[in-house]
């Protein structure tokens, strides 16, 4: 049977949060615990990588598990999904994210609304974001286009904990993610004047995925 709208808004909904939730919680919780850097991001990588891989498992056949809304923009453009869904998804997306580093926020006795002072960006963090989001949508794209989905599960945690590591800007790569961490001054935030540098970045990066899944992988 096939999931209502409602329950598939929810469900991005609770996946975004719960992602968001994650990230920034494991970046306070390893920020308390250690005074090394490495060790923090190490961390806040590992918490990211297994967190995903539980939600794509839990919400992929019910949403498709895309927690960012320029995956779901390039899954219309892939017609694996209606433009009226997607208008649907992206808002409860970018709500979840709030959600969910409000809810970081409270679990770890910070205020509700903190917001971030980091500012992120740099010429090299941006081409950071582009690389980040242009790998994530190819390997998305690829799988599903291959009819292979059910691999996502470890390859997008895989990639997105790879470009931690080697990207300056850590891999957002998600702009319901990016807004959300605007509302947390601790290890993950970003400051309001960076996000909107990050979300450019990140919607040139989709494109540029998208492009080289066209290149790597024919349609079925």
């Amino acid at each position: 049977m096939t999931p209502s709208l409602p329950a598939r808004v929810a469900a991005e909904f609770l996946g975004t949060l719960v992602l968001v939730l994650a990230v920034v919680g494991s970046g306070i919780m390893a920020s308390a615990l250690s005074a090394d850097r490495g060790v923090v991001l190490l961390g806040n990588t590992l918490s990211t990588i297994l967190v995903l891989a539980v939600l794509i498992y839990l919400f992929l056949p019910l949403s498709g598990a895309h927690f960012n809304p320029v995956v779901t923009a390039v899954m219309a453009w892939e017609k694996t999904l209606s433009w009226f869904h997607a208008a649907s998804f992206i808002p409860a997306q970018i709500a979840g994210g709030i959600a969910g580093a409000l809810l970081a926020n409270v679990v770890f006795d910070l205020p509700l609304v903190d917001l971030s002072t980091t500012d992120r960006v740099s010429a090299g963090t941006l081409m950071g974001e582009v690389i980040a989001t242009a790998g994530l949508i190819m390997v998305i794209v690829v799988a599903v286009r291959r009819k292979q989905a059910n691999v996502l599960a470890w390859l997008v945690p895989a990639w997105i904990g790879a470009a931690y590591f080697f990207t300056s800007s850590t891999s957002f790569a998600n702009p319901a993610v990016t807004l959300g961490r605007m509302f947390s001054d601790t290890f993950a935030g970003i400051s309001p004047a960076s996000a909107p540098g990050f979300i450019v970045a990140q919607v040139v990066g989709a494109a540029g995925g998208v492009i080289l899944a066209m290149i790597f992988a024919k349609r079925s």
